[in-house]
C-alpha cells in the first residue's frame, strides 16, 4: 500500500533490522516468505518464482516463498550458496493474539499475531541431519588477537567437541587451514581476518569467557580441564556469544574444552593442503582426495574422526604407535574386523543425534538412536574384551563403550522400536510403559472401532452401502453419501445434521457420531500430553548423562578409524610403518594411494619406487621429462609421511618414517588473481614461506622452482633455493625439476644426490618408465612428450630445428651455467658479502664526516665505491 507500511509490513521491516545481513524466513502460514532484496536473491539461489505482494513506497515488494513442510532442503541450498538466515516463527496462536489484543483495548479482527526470531541458520551452526554432510565435520571457529598471541576456539556443535589453542599470528594462516571451518568469527575491524564475520570487540573478552565456560559446564574453576591462556578463553568467549547470539539465548550442546598445543600436529600451510589434495581434490569435491582414497569406516563419525586425523598428523611418537598398534590387532585378524565392521555398520550417529537433543532440536527418532546405538556399543565392549592381547588404546576405549544399563533400560522400555521423526502426532511411547497412556489409547480405539460399527449400522438403516464416515482436519468425522442419496438423509426425521454440500457428495453429521469424535478428540489430546511429557522426561535423562554418552560416540568413532584402516591396509597391501627419532625417510615400493586407485579402476598397475632420505643423503634433485611421474613421486612420499603420522599403515612394502615437524608441498601451477596474484607470484610465495619455516625436521618437496619467468631468472632462482634449502634449511627435501644445469650443485652439495624418472624413444614414439633411477637425466624429451600431446607435425618439426640451433650454441659457449661451478655456495656467499659489508661499515664508522673537507669527502666517496666492487 502505498502512502505508509502496513502493519504487517512495519513488523517484518522491524524483523529485517534485526536480521541484518541475513536472509530472513517470515512465517506466514504453512510458508516462509521472503520480500524485497531477500526475495531476489533467495529466488536466484533456489531457482524459484519471484512475485510480488502489495506496494511499499509507491513500489512493487519482490516476494517468494517455501512451504514450511521442506524447509531443510531450501536452507540446505541457502547456505551452500554462502547465505546466512534468521527464521521468524509466530510466537503465539491466533487466540491468544486476539486475546492480547482485548487486554490492549484493540479491535481483534485487526491484530496481527506476534512474531519474533527464533533462531539463525548459518553455515557453522548446523544440527539438522539434513544439513549437515555425514562424513564430515561441521566446525565453527572464533579468533582474536591478545598481547601479541592469536587465541583460537573452535567447536562442532553438532557433536558438542571443543578446542582451544594458542598460536603466533603468522601461524594463524596454517591452523586455520588445519581446521577448515565452516564459519569464521572475528572481531570487527580485525585485519588479520577480513573473511570473517565480524562480532563485536567486547565479545572477546578473556574473563567473559571463564566465565561463560564454568557457567556452561557447571563448574567453579577450569583447572579440571585443562590449562588456558588468556587469548584462548578471549577467543572461546567471541565463540559462545556468537552462539548465543544465533540462538537467540538457547546454546547447543558443547563439551568441557580441550587444550591443542600449537606444536601437538604436523605443521601444513594452506598452499601445502591444497597442493596434497588430503580432504577435498582440486575441484573441491571429495573423490580424487586422500581422504576419499583412505576412508573405509563403517560410521560418519569414524569417517569425520578420520579426516580430522588427517588434518592433523601427530608428531608425537608414542601416541603414533599406539594408534599403529589397535590398526596392527585388526589387522592381523581378519574375521574379528569382519565381525566387528559388521556391528558399526548398523550404528545410528549418535553423537549428532545428541547434540540435536541437547540443543533441544531432538526428536523421538534421536532418542531412538541414542538407545540403539548405547546397546550396540555394550555389544561391542562385550565382543572386544574377549579378544586376547589388546592393544593399550584398546583397554582405554573399552571402558567408554559401557556404563548406560540404566539409561538403555528407561529408553528401551519407554520407545516404541522405531519412533518417528517428529513428535506431534504421537505414537512414540511403547505400549505398557505408562497405564494411563494405554488406557487413553484404548478408549480412543474403542471410539474408532464404534465408529467403524455405526458406519455399518447407518448403511443398514439408510440402505445405502456406499455411505461412509470419513475424517479430515477441517470438519473433523462427518458422514458422506452421494449425491443421488442425500434426500434420504435430509428428511427431519432421519436424526442426520446437514453439514455441506459438494458437487457429487453430501456431508451430515449425527448425534452419536460427535459423541464417538468427542471421545476420540479428548481421549487423543490428552494422550499427546502424555506423550509430550514423557517425552521431555527421557530427554532430560539423556541431557544428564550427555558426556558419558559423547565419550561413548568418540570411542567408537576411533575404533571404526582403526578398523578403517587395517580395511585399507589389507586391502592394498600396506605396511606397518616404522617411526623414528632420526631424521631418515627410508621407503620401499611406495606408491600414490589416489593415483593407484585410479589406475586400478582401468585395469592398469601403478609403478612403485624407493625412496631414501638421511643425512648424508637429505636432497633428491630429480630430472626427466614432463608426464613421467616427478610431481607423482614428490605427493606420494609426502602423502606417506602424513598417512604414517595420523597414525595408519602406508602404500609401501616398508616404512620407516623420522618424525617430522612441517610438510611443506610446492608442486603445480597455480594463480590468485583475487588477491592480485600471478602463477609466478604464487610459486615465489609459496617458496618464500618454505624457505622462511621449514627446519631440519621438515620435510619438503619442491617441483620446477623457476618456470614462471625467464630461463636465466628461472635457472638463477632455482640454483639459490636448493642451495638454501641444502645449506641453510637443511631439510629432507625432494626437489623436481627441468634445468639440467642443476645438476652441477651435486660437485658442492654433499647431501645432494642426482635422479631421474626413465624415458626412453622407441621408433620415434617417447615410452615413459614412471621409474626413479640414479644419476642425472639424459635429456628432456621435451618434443617428444609435445609429440605424444598431439602438437601438429610442423610446430614438432620447427621446434626440432630451433633446438639443434640452441644446443650448437650450448656446445660453443658452456651453455646456461658457464661458470656457475666456480660460484661459492649459498651460505659461503652470504657470509663473502656480510665480511665485505663489515669492512665498509668499520671504515665510516672510523671516519670523522665533520673534519672533512669538500675534496676528501669526495675522494672518500671514490674510495669506498671502488672497495664496494662497483666502480
Amino acid at each position: 500500500m502505498a502512502g505508509g507500511a502496513t502493519p504487517m509490513m512495519q513488523q517484518y521491516l522491524s524483523l529485517k533490522g534485526e536480521a541484518g545481513d541475513c536472509l530472513l524466513f517470515y512465517r506466514m502460514g504453512d510458508f516462509f516468505e521472503l520480500f524485497f532484496e531477500d526475495a531476489r536473491v533467495a529466488a536466484g539461489v533456489l531457482d524459484i518464482a519471484l512475485t510480488s505482494r502489495g506496494e511499499h513506497d509507491g513500489q512493487p515488494v519482490p516476494m517468494c516463498g517455501v512451504p514450511v513442510h521442506s524447509a531443510e532442503s531450501y536452507l540446505a541450498r541457502l547456505i551452500k550458496a554462502g547465505c546466512r538466515v534468521a527464521i521468524a516463527e509466530q510466537v503465539e496462536t491466533p487466540e491468544e493474539a486476539k486475546a492480547r489484543a482485548k487486554r490492549e483495548g484493540l479491535p481483534s479482527s485487526k491484530v496481527l499475531v506476534a512474531r519474533d526470531i527464533v533462531r539463525f541458520v548459518t553455515a557453522g551452526t548446523l544440527t539438522e541431519e539434513a544439513l549437515l554432510e555425514p562424513r564430515r565435520a561441521n566446525m565453527l571457529a572464533a579468533v582474536c588477537e591478545l598481547r601479541g598471541s592469536v587465541g583460537i576456539a573452535a567447536c562442532d556443535i553438532s557433536t558438542g567437541r571443543m578446542e582451544l589453542e594458542e598460536c603466533a599470528p603468522d601461524a594463524l594462516p596454517a591452523a586455520l587451514a588445519r581446521i577448515g571451518a565452516s564459519e569464521l568469527v572475528a572481531p570487527e575491524g580485525w585485519p588479520a581476518a577480513p573473511d570473517a564475520i565480524p562480532r563485536p570487540a567486547s565479545d572477546f573478552a578473556s574473563d567473559d569467557g571463564a566465565a561463560r565456560l564454568k557457567a556452561i559446564h557447571g563448574t567453579s574453576t577450569l583447572d579440571g580441564f585443562g590449562s588456558f591462556t588468556r587469548a584462548m578463553l578471549a577467543a572461546a568467549a567471541g565463540l559462545v556469544a556468537y552462539l548465543d547470539h544465533a540462538g537467540r539465548g538457547t546454546l547447543p550442546f558443547l563439551l568441557p574444552p580441550v587444550a591443542r598445543a600449537s606444536d601437538a600436529a604436523l605443521a601444513m600451510d594452506e598452499a601445502t593442503r591444497t597442493s596434497l589434495e588430503i580432504l577435498t581434490a582440486q575441484d573441491g569435491g571429495r573423490a580424487g582426495s586422500l581422504a576419499a582414497a583412505v576412508d573405509r569406516c563403517s560410521t560418519g563419525a569414524g569417517a569425520r574422526l578420520l579426516a580430522e586425523d588427517l588434518s592433523a598428523p601427530l608428531r608425537d611418537r608414542a601416541a603414533i604407535e599406539q594408534r599403529l598398534a589397535l590398526v596392527a590387532f585388526l589387522h592381523d585378524d581378519p574375521i574379528l574386523r569382519a565381525d566387528l565392521r559388521e556391528v558399526l555398520r548398523a550404528l545410528p550417529d549418535i553423537g549428532r543425534a545428541l547434540g540435536r537433543i541437547v540443543a533441544g532440536r531432538g526428536s523421538p527418532r534421536d532418542l531412538g538412536q541414542v538407545r540403539d546405538g548405547l546397546v550396540e556399543a555394550r555389544r561391542v565392549r562385550d565382543f572386544l574384551q574377549a579378544s586376547d592381547e589388546r592393544p593399550a588404546l584398546l583397554d582405554r576405549l573399552l571402558p567408554d563403550m559401557g556404563g548406560h544399563g540404566a539409561l538403555t533400560d528407561l529408553l528401551g522400555r519407554a520407545l516404541v522400536p522405531s519412533p518417528p521423526t517428529e513428535r506431534q502426532g504421537g505414537g512414540y511411547i511403547a505400549a505398557g510403559y505408562d497405564a494411563a497412556l494405554d488406557e487413553l489409547r484404548d478408549v480412543s480405539g474403542n471410539a474408532r472401532r464404534a465408529i467403524a460399527a455405526l458406519e455399518g449400522r447407518y448403511r443398514e438403516e439408510t440402505d445405502t452401502p456406499s455411505l461412509k464416515i470419513k475424517h479430515n482436519g477441517v470438519l473433523g468425522y462427518f458422514i458422506e453419501v452421494p449425491a443421488k442419496h442425500g434426500d434420504k438423509l435430509m428428511a427431519a426425521d432421519s436424526g442426520f445434521t446437514h453439514r455441506q454440500t459438494m458437487a457429487n457428495a453430501v456431508r451430515f453429521n449425527s448425534l452419536k457420531l460427535h459423541e464417538e469424535a468427542s471421545r476420540i478428540s479428548e481421549a487423543g489430546g490428552r494422550a499427546l500430553a502424555a506423550e509430550e511429557a514423557h517425552f521431555e522426561e527421557l530427554v532430560e535423562a539423556v541431557v544428564t548423562a550427555r558426556q558419558a554418552i559423547a565419550a561413548t560416540a568418540a570411542a567408537l568413532a576411533r575404533l571404526d578409524v582403526g578398523a578403517g584402516q587395517a580395511e585399507r591396509a589389507a586391502e592394498g597391501g600396506w605396511a606397518r610403518p616404522e617411526i623414528a627419532e632420526a631424521r631418515c625417510l627410508e621407503i620401499e615400493g611406495g606408491r600414490h594411494p589416489v593415483v593407484e586407485a585410479a589406475l586400478a579402476k582401468s585395469g592398469e598397475r601403478f609403478v612403485a619406487n624407493d625412496c631414501t632420505l638421511g643425512e648424508t643423503d637429505r636432497l633428491w634433485l630429480i630430472g626427466g621429462p614432463n608426464m613421467g611421474g616427478k610431481s607423482t613421486f614428490l605427493r606420494q612420499n609426502a602423502l606417506i609421511v602424513l598417512l604414517a603420522q595420523a597414525g595408519g599403515y602406508v602404500p609401501a612394502s616398508r616404512a620407516k618414517i623420522g618424525l617430522v615437524d612441517r610438510l611443506f608441498s610446492r608442486v603445480g601451477a597455480s594463480d590468485n588473481l583475487a588477491r592480485g596474484r600471478s602463477t609466478f607470484m604464487v610459486e615465489m610465495v609459496e617458496t618464500a614461506a618454505i624457505l622462511s619455516q621449514a627446519t631440519e625436521d621438515s620435510f619438503v618437496i619442491l617441483d620446477e622452482v623457476g618456470r614462471g619467468t625467464s630461463t636465466y631468472d628461472g635457472l638463477a632462482l632455482a640454483w639459490a633455493v636448493v642451495e638454501a634449502v641444502h645449506e641453510t634449511n637443511r631439510a629432507r627435501c625432494l626437489f623436481a625439476t627441468h634445468y639440467h644445469e642443476l645438476s652441477r650443485l651435486a660437485e658442492t652439495c654433499d647431501s645432494l644426490s642426482l635422479h631421474h624418472v626413465r624415458a626412453r624413444e622407441w621408433k620415434g614414439e617417447l615410452v615413459l618408465l614412471h621409474e626413479l633411477a640414479e644419476g642425472p637425466a639424459d635429456r628432456s624429451y621435451g618434443l617428444a612428450v609435445a609429440k605424444l600431446a598431439g602438437v601438429p607435425q610442423p610446430v614438432v618439426k620447427r621446434a626440432k630445428s630451433v633446438l639443434d640451433k640452441l644446443e650448437k650454441g650450448r656446445a660453443e659457449t658452456g651453455g646456461l651455467a658457464a661458470g656457475l661451478g666456480e660460484l661459492p655456495l649459498f651460505a659461503a656467499a652470504a657470509e663473502a658479502e656480510e665480511e665485505e659489508c663489515d669492512l665498509l661499515r668499520e671504515k665510516l664508522s672510523a671516519t670523522d664526516v665533520d673534519a672533512l673537507s669538500p675534496r676528501e669527502a669526495l675522494e672518500l666517496l671514490y674510495e669506498l665505491k671502488r672497495e664496494a666492487g662497483t666502480g
